[in-house]
């Protein structure tokens, strides 16, 4: 049975964090501007449902890396006076991670958009 009550606490703390990462993280925003150019480009060039679904799913990627990487460092700095040399490689492995899902949604985006943009589809 779906406890409602708690169901929407757990939907407001969801937003919360929403709130406070789109705030503080510049990168989260970038990468927000290009998803959305992305989605406006699409719409623009008016690609198929396949595609739509591929371009979600390129685009959801870096956002969500990027809210793990957010949460790691967080985690990372209560750490940091014991482990110092251990968390600037976490640090780094997740800035790793958020790099390459950005880099494989460019790839896909190219190759979804380009072959409109050329003009055979």
């Amino acid at each position: 049975m779906i406890r409602v009550k708690r169901l929407a606490k757990s939907f407001t703390y969801a937003f919360k964090g929403l709130e406070k990462i789109f705030r503080e993280e510049q990168n989260i925003r970038i990468i927000l501007f290009l998803a959305l150019g992305a989605i406006v480009l699409g719409v623009y060039l008016r690609i198929s449902r396949i595609e739509w679904c591929v371009l979600v799913i390129a685009l959801t990627l870096p956002l969500l890396m990027e809210i793990i990487n957010s949460a790691v460092e967080r985690v990372a700095d209560v750490l940091k006076p014991r482990i110092d040399k251990y968390v600037k490689e976490v640090k780094d492995i997740m800035a790793a991670a958020v790099l390459f899902a950005s880099i494989s949604a460019l790839v896909i985006g190219v190759i979804i958009f380009l072959p409109h943009i050329l003009g055979g589809k």
